[in-house]
């Protein structure tokens, strides 16, 4: 069987639990390739599904949905009526109607989606000083990827014929799941930038910009583009890239929300088949 591996990683969870899906898939015998997907110049590249039985795509969730430039490259595609499984990572909450939304686009697009899950991880904002989900993904979020891996590969091969069931879904419209999504920007008030910092110049933040909202040169990212996803900040080699400090918004955020940090780390990554 050849399976194709679909990931947008800004910064590293969602990679760290598709290498495992790819190991597990490797030990059952698939012939796997695996794509990032995160840059404009990743997919900006045709990808020809004939040749995979199964497409898994991996992503992270921003503001109850799939990153934006996930959501409009997917609907670029044509799936051909491949089988695919999807996962997506997160901060402890703010997970649906992300699986819901996605399958629908993956459908519309000619994909049978046969399954899905969720893995806690460090929030992308715990850059800028919050505390969600330090240290995950941890060894049982790991453990349960790997378990779904040969789930999904069962459900791939047919000796699991089930198909994924009922799916929480939305109760905003996408504007207003679009007005959620720029109310990140009521915390992220300074956008990534060097502020006169000294770098090396690697352009690696220009690169990895999954909207082209980052100038190397500058060191500024454009308001408007810029998507707070962080991937600039994450992988900058000289660590000059900053936000404003976002630890005065975390527990004001726990409030809205109705939660503690306890809670949060007694959550679990899920499957759902």
């Amino acid at each position: 069987m050849k399976i194709l591996i679909l990931y947008f990683s800004a910064t590293g969870n969602t990679a760290n639990i598709a290498k495992i899906i790819e190991e597990k898939f490797t030990e059952a015998g698939a012939e796997v390739n695996i794509i990032n997907i995160t840059s404009n110049t990743d997919r900006e590249r045709r990808i020809d599904f004939q040749p995979y039985q199964a497409v898994v795509l991996g992503t992270p969730i921003y503001s109850s949905r799939a990153p934006r430039p996930v959501r409009e490259w997917l609907r670029t595609l044509d799936g051909h009526g491949k089988k695919c499984a999807m996962f997506f990572t997160y901060g402890g909450f703010g997970v649906h109607p992300t699986h819901f939304s996605t399958r629908q686009i993956l459908r519309e697009q000619n994909f049978i989606v046969v399954s899905s899950a969720e893995f806690l991880g460090a929030h992308t904002f715990n850059l800028g000083g919050w505390r969600a989900m330090r240290g995950r993904p941890d060894l049982s979020d790991y453990d349960l990827a790997g378990e779904y891996a040969v789930r999904m590969y069962k459900r791939f091969s047919g000796e699991d014929a089930g198909i994924m069931g009922v799916l929480p879904e939305s109760e905003y419209t996408d504007e207003q799941l679009d007005q959620r999504a720029e109310r990140r920007f009521n915390i992220v008030t300074k956008i990534p930038t060097r502020d006169g910092e000294e770098c090396r110049l690697c352009m690696r933040c220009e690169q990895l910009c999954p909207t082209g909202a980052m100038n190397a040169e500058t060191g500024q990212a454009e308001a408007g583009k810029c998507i707070a996803c962080f991937a600039c900040v994450a992988n900058c080699p000289d660590h000059a890239l900053k936000v404003n400090d976002l630890s005065e918004s975390w527990l004001p955020m726990l409030e809205m929300i109705k939660t503690d940090e306890d809670e949060l780390k007694r959550q679990k990554s899920k499957i759902y088949l």
